[in-house]
C-alpha cells in the first residue's frame, strides 16, 4: 500500500524539475532588464540567471516559506532584491505586514517597480543595508543578485540594525545579506531583541578563504532559544557541497539555516 504514495511523491518531484527546466530555458533567453511574466507575476529582472536562481529557490522550492499563527504576520525581508520573496509572501498571506531592505539604489528601484506592477501595496521598502552597526558604510553593488558591505566598495549606503525593527514580535525574518548575517544576529542578540523573532531563515555565505562563521551563527541562535536545521540548497545552487566531497578551493558555498524560537531550552536525553 506504500507504493502509491511513493509514486505520487516521485511524480511531484518530476513535475517540479520539469517546471524548473522550462523556467531556466525561458529566463536564460530573456534580455537583461526585461519584464517577464511568471505564474501571473510580472517581474522586471536584472538578468536571466539571477532571476532564475531567485525564482527557483524562493518561489518554486519555497526556501523561505513559513507558517504564521495569525492572519497579519509581521515579516522582514533582509536583502529583498527584485522582490520575489516579498511578492510571493503577499500572495500567500494577503494581510502580511512586510518591511523589505534593499541597499542598492538601482535594485531598490526595480523592487518598487515590481511591487507596483503587481499591485502589492503596503510594503515598506527601506533603502538600507542590514549590518552590525548603524550609520553608513561602503558598498560594492554587482547590479544583479546583490552587493556587499566592504571596505573596497564604490558606493556609500545607509546601514540599519535589525534590533531597531524588533520592537514587536516578528513572525518571520529572511536574511540574505551577503555575509553580514553573523554581525546582524549578534547585534540583535546584544540588544535583547533576537528573541522577538518567531522564525527565521538565514543564508550563510561561505566565501573562499574567508573566516568560517557558520558555527558562530548557530551558537548565537542556540544561545537565544532557537532550534535550527541546516540545508545546503540543490546541486544547481551549491554543487561543491555534494558528494563525492572535495576541497571547494576558491568556489563559494552556501547554506540555509532555518530556526524556530522554542518556549524552553532543550534538555539532554
Amino acid at each position: 500500500m506504500q507504493v502509491i504514495p511513493r509514486l505520487r511523491r516521485l511524480l511531484r518531484r518530476f513535475l517540479v524539475e520539469l517546471r524548473l527546466e522550462y523556467l531556466r530555458a525561458r529566463l536564460q533567453a530573456a534580455k537583461p532588464g526585461a519584464v517577464v511574466k511568471l505564474d501571473g507575476v510580472a517581474l522586471h529582472i536584472t538578468d536571466g540567471l539571477n532571476a532564475y536562481m531567485q525564482y527557483k529557490d524562493e518561489v518554486v522550492r519555497r526556501i523561505y516559506d513559513f507558517e504564521p499563527d495569525r492572519g497579519d504576520p509581521v515579516v522582514i525581508d533582509g536583502g529583498a532584491n527584485m522582490g520575489a520573496f516579498t511578492i510571493a509572501t503577499r500572495r500567500r498571506h494577503a494581510r502580511a505586514r512586510i518591511v523589505a531592505f534593499e541597499p542598492d539604489p538601482a535594485i531598490a528601484a526595480i523592487l518598487r517597480e515590481n511591487l507596483g506592477r503587481n499591485g502589492i501595496e503596503g510594503v515598506r521598502v527601506v533603502e538600507a543595508a542590514l549590518g552590525g552597526v548603524p550609520g553608513t558604510a561602503t558598498f560594492a553593488p554587482d547590479g544583479e543578485s546583490g552587493g556587499a558591505l566592504t571596505a573596497a566598495g564604490s558606493a556609500t549606503v545607509r546601514v540599519e540594525v535589525l534590533s531597531a525593527w524588533l520592537g514587536e514580535e516578528v513572525d518571520f525574518v529572511k536574511l540574505n545579506i551577503e555575509g553580514a548575517e553573523l554581525d546582524v544576529l549578534r547585534e540583535a542578540a546584544s540588544a535583547g531583541r533576537l528573541r522577538n523573532i518567531k522564525a527565521l531563515v538565514v543564508e550563510y555565505h561561505g566565501w573562499p578563504r574567508a573566516p568560517q562563521r557558520l558555527h558562530d551563527v548557530l551558537a548565537v541562535l542556540d544561545a537565544n532559544g532557537f532550534r535550527y536545521v541546516v540545508h545546503d540548497f540543490d546541486e544547481q545552487t551549491n554543487p561543491v557541497t555534494k558528494p563525492p566531497f572535495r576541497d571547494p578551493g576558491d568556489a563559494p558555498w552556501f547554506a540555509l539555516v532555518a530556526a524556530w524560537r522554542v518556549a524552553r531550552p532543550a534538555t539532554q536525553p
